[in-house]
């Protein structure tokens, strides 16, 4: 089984396997992005996963692990392999402030698409996503909301190995959670195509 950690850029997909990690499933990662500002207790980011359009068939390293995709490059994993997807779910308003922030850390510039625009690409992305996920139905997908996760680590650290079905530690997991990293928050939660969360 190959487990996957998907979601937007800035959703919590780093925290997500460094639950994972913790509860003792192994991370597939590569160290060439060490931690920073923006997350200081790493990325857990495997570099070659960004040229699986062009070599689907690596993710058969992934196997027995659990390895971060990023929604935009889902789409490209093959069939032939048993997948366990948790899919990570964050107020388009935070992500996009997360990201912005990001950006203005790292010194970089650019003419980015206003919030309103850049949300709307966002949610269209996310329902694109979301039918593909539905239409695979040798995947199984689980939903994590950002929010919740935060507020119900332990909760949703046992929703997590219930889905895996591994004997992860769940403890473990969720001392994982520091609110005190949740630094861009919503003055409401709008949620891409407000699923509920689920498994």
């Amino acid at each position: 089984m190959i487990t996957i950690v998907s979601g937007l850029p800035r959703s919590g997909t780093s925290l997500m396997m460094q639950m994972l990690a913790a509860g003792g499933l192994t991370p597939l990662t590569d160290g060439v992005r060490v931690s920073d500002i923006n997350n200081p207790r790493g990325y857990f980011e495997w570099e070659k996963i960004k040229q699986l359009p062009n070599d689907p068939a690596s993710i058969a390293e992934a196997e027995g692990k659990a390895v971060k995709v990023v929604s935009a490059l889902l789409r490209n994993i093959p069939s032939g392999h048993q997948y366990r997807i948790i899919f990570m779910r964050r107020s388009l308003e935070e992500v996009v402030a997360s990201q912005g922030q990001m950006i203005k850390q790292l010194g970089t510039s650019g003419a980015p698409m206003p919030n309103a625009a850049t949300m709307a690409a966002f949610e269209t992305h996310l329902r694109q996503v979301s039918a593909w996920l539905e239409s695979r139905r040798e995947i199984a997908v689980c939903r994590v909301e950002h929010g919740s996760l935060l507020g119900a680590p332990h909760q949703e650290a046992t929703r997590i190995r219930e889905f895996l079905n591994l004997p992860l530690d769940v403890e473990a997991m969720a001392r994982q959670v520091d609110i005190s990293l949740h630094r861009q928050r919503a003055t409401a939660l709008k949620v891409g195509s407000a699923e509920a969360a689920s498994c």
